[in-house]
């Protein structure tokens, strides 16, 4: 059965980091959301243990080993976890904690 293509849904960028619509670039010019337009990819590892260097070509990002060739940002990112190099400790966010005080309280008074 044919499905012919709509328009805007042939090729859709996602951000490596949280999968969302990549809508701006980042320094290294890998399509990001706008969250992570300042954040920096790490150095990814092929899968025979030598480390990739990353390119930019005619249709994007792609990564080249030197044992195993060019693979594209999708089958890199399926091996590696993406991180972000910039921040020290991305799995650990602060939240703010908003105390209410109420009448019966021994700090209201």
């Amino acid at each position: 059965m044919y499905i012919p293509k709509r328009y805007g849904q042939s090729k859709v960028d996602r951000c490596p980091f949280c999968s969302q619509q990549a809508t701006t670039k980042n320094k290294q010019q890998i399509p990001v959301c706008a969250r992570h337009k300042d954040s920096v990819l790490n150095d990814m590892k092929c899968a025979c243990g030598s480390w990739l260097e990353m390119r930019n070509g005619k249709y994007g990002i792609f990564f080249s080993c030197l044992k195993c060739g060019n693979m594209n940002l999708r089958k890199v990112l399926e091996m590696n976890e993406a991180r972000d190099a910039n921040s020290k400790n991305t799995t650990e966010k602060k939240e703010r904690v908003v105390e209410t005080v109420d009448c019966y309280d021994p700090r209201y008074f």
